[in-house]
């Protein structure tokens, strides 16, 4: 038998060609996960549940059963780290693609984009022989202060639900794992390691759950991560609700648990309350902890004493060691997963595409853009974030480029040597530009006062022929940025003087907001036009540019509102925020939009909103019956005109309201969306199916999805506050 010999343990049972079953590929998954766990000993068992680096756990070497290697994402492949250290290990080949941000991938409103990300990003962890991507992100988007909204899809469980799942399915078509995280309630960074989430049921299942549920039960993740807070009382990498009730009972998750670093806190109930897999223990996810310490971990040798003492379940040990041997045949075992590719120009057309299509237009008037080089000569360029990297720092992203396009950089590449391209900085932030041992090599140092900077700012504004503001939030501590929530809504670094004596001194002005939160805007009034532009990874400025100067007709629609004030919002108005040793959700189900609308509140931007170099016409809504029976279909039609001059996308959003509700419902949900690219003159209709599934809520009080029969009504839309059609029908 030669090799095989070695490989196979006493009593080892080979398959009819001398071939131990778990190595045979031709036999079924469980029946090779069954042979591979038969054949283990107690010790490798615990073994494969635990970190042997900081972002490796060992396999079974004897049985030639490979180990895990884990990268984080979920917006590029994070460099190699030391084995033990944070810090990089200084290689010279894994400088990465930078994909947008996901907020900026949910503002896509595109499900294809979202495939095309997760296969791009998935190519390059597989060339870099890495078996689980850790993300994509799909927290909800609770209040515009947390460090980490720009890592997740936005404020509507619908939206988040739809984008997650292709990006799912690109990763894992290269044999790499989409980990799925951070479950659950993970919506603040303040006292995030220890904060216990109070919220309803019908909070939890209706708008907390529902992309993790997508995730698992269509995107067929192969793991999810827990996170750090408390919810129950117990913490969620070692919370048997969550993890054991309904992840793996009700959901029937057949993948990993995987805990976030430094969020297992106690042995037995890791051993029982559904975790798999232990990484980062004694650290606080962002510094150092105790090094070397992975035989000492949780589910380490702690584990293995209380197996050894029968003060543990030997099944339940089995169930984690299946899993965790399941991953790895769909992972690092996988013999017919593709090679992948680094920084391909594939990946970069799709880096730069996505940031284009993910860019929102805010504000137009007057068609200040797209700019008209024939009409612009001379172009101000003022802001720091104009040529500050944004791919480094802001926590567990943060990444090493080959190369990041500044906004500076593509508006130059896009005008040449036709229009003249002038730079002031207007204001100075954080000059910093370093993160676990990547460096940027940017000098940003400015020794202008404040007053000086805006005047040299606006001297050079009245010379010019348009003026680009590029402001908005940084990867810094309390802005977007994992381990700490912003401090406030408004611009950090006093950007709003410099916003105000810019429009002051030239009306042909265009404010770019570089962020993955929503920012104040007290000087909307003054400036014609406005963009978000999110964190756009390494093609964010030839995007920008491709959105500036109309190559792209930005189609971008908000994942999330806008708020006028901090207050305005939900969670500060009636929640709270950020709590102490608890944080209550009173708002319940009333999030983002929801709330706007049901309170009558007029949003700074809605939900949905988005702008076009192009008009669109909705029509009325048809539907094929005003009757719906259980287990039936309602199909709604509308027929979408672009009306302008300019080829666009628009995104036809579908909201439906209860019109009779026995409990308090939101005005309106987002229940389907299509975005829709014309020609100038062409109509296209775009068809919605309404079932009785899009008209439930959760009863709380019989732990159950419920349609109530009555009336409702389909609004058909632009945005959240756009409605353009509407149609009522009944539920019997």
């Amino acid at each position: 038998m030669g090799a095989v010999a070695i490989l196979c343990g006493a009593g080892c049972r080979e398959s009819h060609d001398d071939t131990p079953i778990y190595l045979d590929k031709s036999q079924p998954m469980e029946k090779r996960v069954e042979d591979a766990l038969s054949r283990m000993t107690l010790e490798e068992k615990v073994a494969l549940l635990h970190a042997q680096s900081k972002f490796s756990s060992a396999g079974v070497p004897r049985l030639g059963i490979p180990e895990v290697w884990c990268t984080d994402g979920p917006h590029g492949i994070r460099p190699e780290v030391l084995w033990d250290e944070w810090d990089q290990a200084k290689w010279t080949n894994d400088s990465c693609t930078a994909f947008p941000a996901l907020t900026c991938l949910a503002a896509t409103w595109n499900p294809g984009l979202s495939d095309l990300y997760g296969q791009s990003i998935g190519e390059e962890a597989r060339y870099r022989e890495k078996d689980v991507l850790l993300g994509p992100g799909v927290n909800i988007y609770r209040l515009p202060l947390n460090g980490r909204n720009f890592e997740y899809m936005g404020e509507d469980p619908y939206l988040a639900s739809r984008m997650v799942v292709p990006y799912i399915h690109g990763v894992q078509r290269n044999g790499v794992a989409a980990c799925v995280k951070h479950f659950a309630l993970n919506n603040q960074e303040t006292r995030r390691n220890s904060v216990n989430v109070v919220v309803d049921d019908r909070a939890l299942y209706e708008i907390y759950l529902p992309a993790f549920k997508a995730a698992v039960q269509e995107g067929g993740a192969w793991a999810v991560m827990g996170s750090y807070n408390r919810y129950k009382g117990e913490h969620c990498c070692h919370n048997s609700y969550l993890l054991n009730d309904i992840l793996k009972r009700d959901w029937g998750f057949d993948g990993v648990v995987i805990s976030d670093w430094g969020g297992v806190h106690d042995t037995r109930q890791a051993a029982a309350n559904g975790l798999d897999m232990e990484f980062g223990t004694w650290t606080d996810g962002l510094r150092d902890g105790a090094s070397n310490a992975y035989d000492n971990y949780y589910l380490a040798q702690p584990y293995l004493k209380l197996l050894r003492e029968g003060k543990a379940d030997m099944a339940t040990l089995d169930d984690k060691a299946r899993r965790v041997l399941r991953l790895i045949f769909r992972t690092a075992m996988n013999t017919d997963k593709p090679f992948g590719s680094l920084n391909s120009p594939e990946h970069i057309a799709a880096a730069r595409r996505i940031a284009g299509e993910g860019m929102v237009l805010l504000k137009n008037d007057g068609d200040v853009l797209p700019l008209d080089t024939e009409k612009c000569r001379t172009i101000l360029v003022v802001g720091e974030n104009a040529i500050k990297m944004m791919t480094v720092g802001g926590g567990s992203s943060s990444l090493k480029v080959r190369h990041e396009y500044t906004p500076l950089e593509g508006i130059e590449a896009a005008v040449g040597d036709d229009v003249k391209v002038v730079y002031e900085r207007g204001y100075v932030g954080d000059v910093t530009g370093s993160y676990n041992g990547v460096e940027t090599g940017q000098d940003l140092a400015d020794n202008r006062s404040e007053k000086r900077l805006i005047a040299d700012a606006v001297a050079a504004a009245r010379k010019a022929d348009a003026v680009i503001f590029v402001g908005g939030l940084n990867k810094s501590g309390h802005q977007d940025c994992e381990g700490a929530d912003r401090k406030q809504l408004g611009l950090p670094y006093g950007q709003d003087k410099v916003i105000e004596a810019l429009a002051e001194a030239n009306p042909n002005l265009a404010v770019v907001i570089v962020s993955g939160n929503a920012v104040a805007m007290p000087w909307i009034d003054r400036v014609p036009a406005v963009v978000e532009a999110w964190y756009s990874g390494s093609e964010a400025g030839n995007a920008l540019a491709d959105v500036i100067f109309g190559k792209v007709n930005p189609s971008g629609k908000l994942p999330f509102t806008f708020p006028v004030r901090l207050e305005d919002n939900a969670a500060i108005a009636m929640g709270e925020y950020p709590g102490g040793a608890s944080v209550e959700y009173r708002e319940g189900i009333f999030v983002g939009y929801r709330w706007h609308d049901t309170r009558h509140i007029e949003p700074l931007f809605a939900f949905g909103h988005g702008l076009s170099y192009t008009t669109f016409e909705i029509g009325n809504a048809r539907i094929d019956r005003t009757t719906l029976t259980d287990g039936g279909t309602i199909r709604l039609s509308v027929e979408v005109t672009n009306t302008g001059k300019r080829a666009g996308a628009e995104v036809v959003q579908l909201y439906i309201g209860d019109d009779s509700s026995s409990l308090p419902r939101p005005v309106k949900e987002l229940k389907g969306f299509e975005k829709v690219a014309l020609n100038p003159g062409e109509t296209r209709t775009v068809t919605f199916d309404i079932t009785p599934e899009a008209l439930q809520f959760y009863d709380d009080t019989r732990g159950q999805w419920v349609a109530e029969k009555g009336t409702f009504t389909a609004y058909v839309g632009a945005a959240s506050d756009d409605i353009r059609a509407s149609v009522g029908f009944d539920l019997e």
